[in-house]
């Protein structure tokens, strides 16, 4: 009777289970839907009061960020709350999806206990209790949070102490992460998988793979988001562990939910490439978009670092490869000039350290430095570049508005750009100045004629928002087109956020994932291309090859190509030898479907040579066509030309050689050279072919004279010889006189 009762109670705990997982989602959607009704039922005029006086006035309360424009993904009246009304949302659906089906689950393991305690002779009155108790929802206030044991507060100090270090201009990385380890080892979490990072890609510490993966495993043991995307990116590369996509897509899911903005890059890369997943380009853009609010939240005047991007596949084959990067001579040059005078190295040496990049660490004391010499001189962009300083303010400059105006003011009387836009931002979120949105609008349109990127986009922000003007979306497009054509990072974003809704343009959900994936790549994290290609020029091969492939995961084409050069040419010894080139081709896979041509006909070559897979001369083809084609390499039209000629995989058809060859010259003058050589062998052979196709053995008969003149041929031929000699003797015999 016992066992029967068990079976009918876990019947029923089936169909409620199914019942509640299939009207979760209506539930779900039935109070989203109540909550936008509640919202809705404001009239306009009180909308766009909201909007004036609640989203704007927050807003122009960060004073030293260029704030991005609202989430356009929300209805009319959430457009201008900002980010912070889409986290907090978030936030409630999140939990009411964890919420609910552990009360379900709780119920259920309630009910089980009641119906056995029934079945072993609980008394009705029980009974009725204890159901009544588990069918309602149990109402539990927070509880006060838990005060710190000595022991973890002085881990968060040192913890704190350490972000504080790296979050200055110029940190000292190592010093940071020694007191992060130290924290690490007092039982912070967040701590421990910061160390943990640091000795996977070794940097600043030594490389220490295996004690990263064991800090990764107990981490995300403990639900730590960061530690399950240390996870998942080593099952997603097999390096410590063997590969499973399975396990890299579970990781990077519970680190994507709990927050892991790696995570989420990384899953917003596969749902875009569908890579080991079905292609989405819905889910590739929630996942973008969470990134890359992240990202033009941080955004300040300057702009974040530089990003370098250095090839090093160009690097080795093209010695006139100009990766950006400055030499050390060079920069001792123009800091020569600078000191002896020269206002345009002044200058020149002021943006490279206030901006950073190009193997240059960011340094506002040193771009202060160069500025204020030139600006002495009276040149206008250095007195521009001094107000920005000012106006945003750093751990090395004090924020002070006034002297920020001073100098904008100064720059802009001389017609300068950087200055007009300066006073535009000053004017528009009333910071040393009282707010006038049509002074803003004057000095930004200034700006823009001028073609000054900022000065584009804050125009952009203003007709958008209609602060000072009419709304109006199509001039808002047309000047974040224009501003991101410079690269701006919150140009990209704000088109990005307008692709994705369809405002002022037809809804584009894969221009929006583009837009919002580069703006994804600015983040912080960009900086690790750099540490990767100092590592490969220290020589430290394997350290760099793990930067890169953790990159590569993150959606980097440019990290995809580098790993995938470094796996060619034999320079990481984490794989067996035969692993080697099954991940090369699996990279440039990856980085041609991004659009690199050299990628393209590297997969041509793999298929050619069978490195990595069989060969396959009509796969090989197919690459060198497609980078032929649509992306004009002049290597691929050089190929494709050869495989012609010898009838690789296709037809042989010398016509058809002769015109790739001759196109690869036209591409590329490199190419003019090989081109002319092959061209040489190419008449030659179809000189022998048209010999060959001339009958030539006919002619060949005209001198067997056996057939032609008959056996006594040589008769005939003296003969005739004597003839001529005695004409000629006769000829030449004396006359008389």
């Amino acid at each position: 009777m016992r066992h029967k009762a068990q079976v009918f109670i876990l019947l029923i705990l089936l169909l409620v289970w199914v019942e509640v997982n299939g009207n979760h989602q209506d539930g779900m959607k039935t109070r989203r839907d109540e909550r936008r009704r509640n919202k809705d039922d404001s009239s306009e005029d009180e909308q766009e009061e909201y909007v004036y006086s609640n989203g704007i006035d927050s807003i122009r309360s960060k004073a030293m960020r260029i704030v991005p424009a609202p989430d356009l993904s929300k209805s009319e009246e959430e457009k201008w709350k900002g980010d912070s009304s889409e986290d907090d949302e978030t936030r409630e659906v999140d939990s009411e999806l964890l919420s609910e089906p552990a009360k379900w689950i709780q119920r259920m393991i309630a009910q089980v206990e009641a119906a056995e305690d029934d079945l072993l002779g609980e008394t009705d009155e029980d009974k009725i209790d204890a159901r009544d108790d588990d069918a309602e929802d149990v109402v539990t206030t927070p509880e006060p949070p838990r005060e710190l044991t000595p022991l973890e507060k002085q881990a968060l100090e040192l913890y704190e102490s350490g972000l504080a270090m790296l979050n200055v201009t110029r940190p000292n990385k190592l010093e940071a992460y020694q007191l992060l380890q130290r924290a690490g080892e007092l039982g912070h979490s967040q701590a421990r998988v910061l160390v943990a990072w640091a000795q996977l890609l070794g940097s600043p510490t030594a490389q220490d793979i295996e004690a990263a993966k064991q800090a990764f495993q107990e981490l995300a043991e403990l639900g730590v988001p960061d530690a399950h995307m240390g996870l998942g990116f080593l099952y997603a590369t097999g390096i410590a562990v063997n590969a499973s996509q399975a396990r890299a897509l579970v990781h990077y899911t519970f680190g994507a939910i709990g927050g892991s903005s790696w995570a989420q890059m990384a899953l917003g890369y596969r749902y875009w490439s569908g890579v080991t997943v079905a292609a989405s380009c819905e889910k590739a853009l929630d996942f973008y978009r969470k990134v890359a609010n992240k990202v033009a939240e941080e955004v300040s005047l300057s702009g974040g670092q530089a990003v370098q991007r250095v090839r090093l596949l160009e690097e080795l084959e093209n010695p006139g490869y100009n990766s950006g990067i400055l030499d050390n001579d060079l920069i001792e040059y123009y800091q020569l000039l600078a000191e002896k005078g020269d206002v345009q190295a002044q200058v020149g040496l002021g943006q490279l350290h206030y901006q950073g990049g190009r193997g240059v660490q960011q340094d506002h004391q040193r771009a202060l430095h160069y500025f204020l010499q030139a600006a002495d001189a009276g040149n206008p962009i250095a007195m521009a570049f001094l107000g920005k300083i000012y106006l945003e303010g750093s751990d090395i400059v004090k924020q002070d508005n006034d002297t920020a105006y001073k100098y904008f003011k100064k720059a802009a009387d001389l017609g300068n750009p950087v200055g007009q836009s300066g006073l535009g931002l000053m004017y528009l979120y009333g910071k040393g100045v009282d707010k006038d949105y049509g002074k803003a609008l004057k000095y930004f349109s200034q700006a823009a004629d001028q073609g000054w990127v900022d000065g584009q986009l804050q125009l952009g922000n203003m007709y958008f928002s209609g602060l000072g003007v009419r709304r109006d979306y199509k001039l808002a497009n047309k000047y974040f087109s224009l501003a991101s054509q410079s690269g701006h990072v919150l140009a990209f974003y704000n088109l990005a956020q307008m692709h994705a809704t369809g405002t002022g343009m037809m809804r584009s959900c894969p221009t929006a994932v583009e837009l919002f994936k580069n703006v994804a790549e600015r983040g912080k994290w960009g900086e690790k291309l750099m540490e990767a290609h100092i590592h490969y020029r220290e020589g430290r091969l394997d350290e760099a090859f793990v930067t890169y492939t953790l990159l590569a995961e993150l959606g980097y084409e440019v990290a995809q190509s580098n790993a995938a050069f470094l796996l060619d040419k034999g320079d990481v010894s984490l794989f067996l030898e035969q692993d080697v080139f099954v991940r090369a081709l699996m990279y440039w896979g990856r980085a041609a479907a991004q659009g690199y041509s050299a990628a393209q006909v590297k997969l041509g070559d793999y298929h050619y040579y069978g490195l990595g897979t069989p060969v396959d001369y009509e796969m090989a083809a197919t690459h060198y066509r497609l980078a032929s084609e649509q992306q004009h390499n002049a290597q691929a039209m050089f190929n494709l030309g050869y495989m012609h000629e010898q009838g690789l995989g296709m037809q042989q058809d010398i016509h058809l050689a002769k015109r790739c060859y001759d196109m690869a010259a036209e591409t590329s003058a490199d190419a003019k050279v090989p081109v002319a050589l092959a061209l040489m062998k190419l008449s030659l052979l179809f000189s022998m072919k048209y010999v060959q196709e001339s009958r030539w053995q006919e002619w060949l008969l005209l001198f067997n004279l056996d057939q032609s003149l008959g056996p006594n041929w040589d008769l005939y031929l003296i003969t005739t010889l004597v003839g001529l000699l005695g004409i000629v003797v006769y000829f030449r015999r004396p006359q008389p006189q």
